[in-house]
């Protein structure tokens, strides 16, 4: 019997997705143990995505099942002069893993920086996800270690807000 060849697609995701997108960011969360953090609803992301543009979302299927996403926007170098890709999530179900297909997908947005003309593609690892980041580092993908990440969220920001509001 002849196998029948598997056939991957990449699509730009539209707001009837938005169930699908909040289902992966879930799974995403669970996999890297901060499912209790995810606070995104449909609504949330229905505005943030696909009223306010605020980031892009690609879906990636395998003979019209989706099986990944990644989730992306705008960000700017100053040395460089140009925009660059930020990638948020990138996320493909374990049950296909290690055939590509997220190789694929980060080609993807390889090639959208080009027609872009973006300077750089970046993103953030998990210090413990040890499988994702030497996967990145076969991809040529470079690990900033002397960089230190922050971020204020919550209380924090609206205390460093009020920092401004006084002036």
């Amino acid at each position: 019997m002849l196998e029948k060849k598997q056939e991957f697609k990449i699509r730009i995701a539209k707001e009837e997705d938005t169930s699908l997108i909040l289902k992966f960011i879930k799974e995403l969360a669970d996999y890297e143990k901060l499912l209790p953090e995810v606070v995104a609803t449909e609504e949330i992301l229905r505005e943030s995505l696909f009223k306010r543009n605020m980031a892009e979302v690609i879906i990636g299927e395998l003979n019209g099942k989706p099986i990944g996403f990644a989730l992306f926007f705008h960000n700017f170098s100053t040395f460089l002069g140009k925009p660059g890709i930020y990638l948020e999530d990138l996320y493909v179900k374990p049950a296909f893993r290690g055939r590509e297909f997220g190789k694929q997908m980060l080609g993807y947005l390889a090639t959208l920086c080009e027609e872009r003309d973006c300077g750089r593609l970046e993103w953030w690892c998990l210090d413990w996800n040890k499988s994702s980041i030497e996967f990145y580092k076969k991809l040529g993908a470079e690990s900033m270690d002397e960089w230190t990440t922050f971020r204020v969220t919550g209380e924090n920001l609206k205390k460093l807000s009020e920092n401004y509001k006084k002036v």
